[in-house]
């Protein structure tokens, strides 16, 4: 394969306005709409040179959001530490608190306010 293999993830939500307040207060960010998608759609900030996958969180009908795991995806950070900080202010809650991984650095697991499981991941 000459490319990473991920190139794009969608989080599903059923409150759009409630969880694009959690992710722009953990990470800081505005989040784009996308209004051709047809569907309610809110695109992470993204560069198509640099190296991980772009993605979005997606109001669709007949895809629901929440547990049930299988798919977890990872956030880059500086540090994991200082997002999951902002993770309950923002109506989430911290799963698993930053943790070290060794060689691979740090992870933190915060559950979003639509019931989706993240990763937080940082290399300090």
């Amino acid at each position: 394969m000459a490319v990473n293999p991920v190139i794009w993830f969608e989080l599903y939500v059923d409150d759009m306005a409630r969880a694009r307040a959690f992710y722009e207060a953990v990470f800081q960010l505005t989040l784009e709409p996308l209004p051709d998608a047809g569907m309610e759609y809110f695109a992470f900030p993204m560069q198509n040179d640099q190296v991980g996958a772009g993605g979005a969180l997606a109001k669709m009908e007949g895809m629901a959001p929440g547990g049930g795991g299988g798919t977890l995806i990872y956030f880059h950070c500086d540090d994991c530490a200082v997002e999951e900080s902002r993770v309950a202010g923002a109506g989430g809650t911290v799963i698993k608190p930053k943790m070290s991984l060794g060689a691979y650095g740090f992870m933190s697991l915060v559950l979003d306010t639509e019931g989706n499981t993240i990763g937080l991941h940082s290399q300090a």
